[in-house]
């Protein structure tokens, strides 16, 4: 089997993963809270993230690290998982899946529009027209084509869900500037998230054991939308000869988001949602492309 091959076959286990994420999302919340959600899934990705250190012979590195590093992670855990987890679950909770998820996927624009006051970056034509095809999109998903109103769908959780795009798009800049391992970078991440998750805790009603019914999605997210599909996906970048031709699958995973939601939770998905999550999808391709064509960064 060659390196390629071996890169398409973790990015397709890796894409159908994170399929699966929103689904987990809304089963683990017909059983718990959103913070208890983030507690459990946070503290099973910690100990996968050791354990995958342990095994690759890196937790060296990490006593290494320069104080510089640690600050930096310190920050970062705050973001993420800290206040993007229980911000996006938050959104789940109060949200349809398709809708959360969908929204949540307009990442790459979040990305794009605070690179303006961040990285002093111009945004180009393309992008400007990118943004608010993506824009229309979300709004399209969370009206559900009724443009007038938001209809039953939750304000505050449409908020939410947009404002864990910003979260990200924050945490990927911070990240990027950062030269340590990636999994390194990652595992540190999610200590310091697991002691302001500990340390907060109590603002947001304690933590309690989850029953055995809801302990099932819990390890499961903590492994398989946090842990280990992460470390795949590096790996499948690393393997392949063109990042370009396994880039492109992620685009089929909220598509596969879908699938799973009506198959497994049973939503009823909405015509609207696949015309707006086409039009963020088709925006972020349209936009890497014309980027990529044009030779900018």
């Amino acid at each position: 089997m060659t390196n390629q091959t071996k890169a398409f076959l973790l990015t397709i286990t890796a894409v159908i993963l994170w399929g699966t994420a929103a689904s987990a999302f809304k089963i683990a919340l017909a059983y718990v809270t959103p913070y208890i959600l983030l507690f459990y899934s946070a503290l099973v990705s910690t100990v996968a993230l050791f354990a995958i250190l342990l095994f690759q012979g890196k937790l060296v590195d990490v006593a290494r690290l320069p104080p510089k590093s640690w600050a930096l992670a310190a920050l970062l855990g705050f973001i993420n998982p800290f206040c993007y987890y229980l911000v996006l679950f938050k959104a789940y909770a109060m949200l349809p899946g398709q809708i959360a998820m969908s929204l949540n996927y307009g990442w790459p624009f979040a990305l794009t529009v605070l690179s303006v006051p961040l990285l002093k970056q111009k945004l180009t034509r393309v992008q400007v027209v990118s943004i608010g095809v993506s824009f229309f999109g979300a709004v399209v998903i969370a009206t559900k084509g009724r443009f007038l109103s938001f209809g039953e769908v939750s304000t505050f959780g449409v908020v939410l869900a947009i404002s864990s795009t910003l979260l990200w798009a924050v945490f990927w800049l911070l990240s990027a500037r950062d030269r340590v391992d990636p999994v390194v970078k990652l595992f540190l991440g999610f200590v310091f998230g697991l002691l302001y998750i500990v340390v907060c805790s109590p603002i947001f009603g304690g933590i309690q054991l989850p029953t055995p019914v809801a302990a099932v999605p819990l390890v499961y997210i903590g492994l398989f939308e946090m842990g280990i599909t992460f470390v795949l996906w590096l790996t499948a970048l690393q393997l392949s000869s063109s990042t370009v031709r396994i880039g492109n699958l992620v685009y089929i995973s909220p598509f596969l988001s879908l699938l799973f939601l009506h198959l497994v939770v049973g939503e009823e998905i909405h015509l609207t949602t696949f015309i707006g999550l086409f039009l963020i999808v088709g925006s972020i391709i349209f936009q890497e492309t014309r980027t990529k064509k044009a030779g900018l960064p």
